[in-house]
């Protein structure tokens, strides 16, 4: 992985991950749309040792970006396929993508499970 170092709060340089998405519009036609493309990374991606009350900061001010960004929905979509490890994407963070990603593995779990297959049933 790629890593560029980007000032972020005095004293302290954010190791910034490059994207790994396409930066090119032909590559992913969202990327092209996306309203972060104009803003400073080291606002999605964390500094090394940034304090809490600084990362719960910086956080909330890419999930505005987010918010108003039309492509949101295919920038989540994406993350959570990567699954990207780091950063705010789609107005998720990385931790929050986790919990939605463990969701939907739960998920995935309890649908194969037909109906009847359990212990009981063969017992029948």
């Amino acid at each position: 992985m790629q890593v560029a170092a980007v000032q972020s709060f005095p004293g302290r340089a954010a190791a910034v991950p490059k994207p790994r998405v396409p930066a090119r519009a032909e590559d992913g036609p969202w990327h092209a749309e996306a309203v972060c493309r104009r803003d400073e990374a080291g606002l999605f991606f964390a500094p090394s040792k940034e304090p809490t009350a600084a990362r719960l900061s910086r956080e909330e001010a890419a999930k505005r970006v987010c918010a108003r960004c039309p492509v949101m929905v295919a920038c989540r979509e994406h993350a959570l396929l990567q699954p990207e490890p780091y950063g705010v994407w789609g107005g998720l963070t990385a931790a929050e993508r986790r919990v939605v990603l463990a969701r939907m593995r739960r998920r995935a779990a309890e649908l194969r499970q037909a109906p009847g297959a359990g212990p009981i049933a063969a017992a029948g």
